[in-house]
């Protein structure tokens, strides 16, 4: 694995233009100079994390 790395605050930030301001990926993936696979990635891992944290509050609710 040879690709740029980027911090996790730059990595927030491309999602928030997708999740927040209604941005397509391929666009702002384009604005960015990031790969479309990598914005793509960082969303859906994003999302599987909120997931996981959500259902882990649930259970210590209960």
């Amino acid at each position: 694995m040879s690709g740029k790395r980027y911090t996790e605050e730059f990595k927030l930030e491309a999602i928030k233009q997708v999740t927040e301001r209604g941005y397509k990926i391929a666009d702002a993936a384009k604005r960015l100079g990031v790969t479309q696979k990598s914005l793509h990635d960082w969303t859906k891992n994003m999302g599987m994390l909120a997931f996981s944290i959500r259902l882990y509050q649930a259970s210590r609710r209960r």
